[in-house]
């Protein structure tokens, strides 16, 4: 429940990979992490801990999402819906205070490790707080 846009929020930390509730974490300061000791092999391959896609399917790497986004007809919200992963301005839901930010005018998207931005006018990858609740494509491994 923690991925849905209206779910419960709680500035408590995880200690742990799997919390045990479907809040969504909040995490206002600095390192801006939902986990109290960050783990940076949560999503790393089909069977990477927390793997958020179905059997089969695991989140792209960093490299993988950049050479996506350097395929795109347009550096923008434009190329991004018209490649093959069909990317939509949904915005995302902050880690700072819970509340969606920027749909229907910009998105991210996470990686394994890095977050895709894009917007009407501009796309670019690099490196994000972890409490943001990004979206996500899966790939088929």
């Amino acid at each position: 429940g923690h991925q849905c846009r209206n779910s419960p929020a709680t500035a408590t930390l995880s200690s742990i990979d799997q919390p045990e509730h479907d809040n969504f974490i909040l995490a206002p300061s600095y390192p801006y992490d939902w986990r109290s000791t960050s783990n940076d092999n949560l999503w790393q391959g089909v069977n990477g801990i927390n793997n958020p896609c179905p059997s089969g399917y695991r989140i792209p790497t960093g490299a993988e999402l950049e050479a996506e986004r350097l395929s795109w007809s347009a550096n923008s919200s434009v190329g991004a819906f018209a490649s093959p992963l069909k990317l939509s301005l949904v915005g995302f839901r902050s880690g700072y205070d819970g509340l969606l930010v920027d749909a229907g005018f910009g998105s991210s998207y996470w990686s394994s490790s890095i977050g895709l931005y894009f917007s009407s006018g501009t796309a670019n990858i690099g490196t994000s707080y972890r409490a943001n609740g990004f979206a996500v494509r899966c790939l088929k491994d």
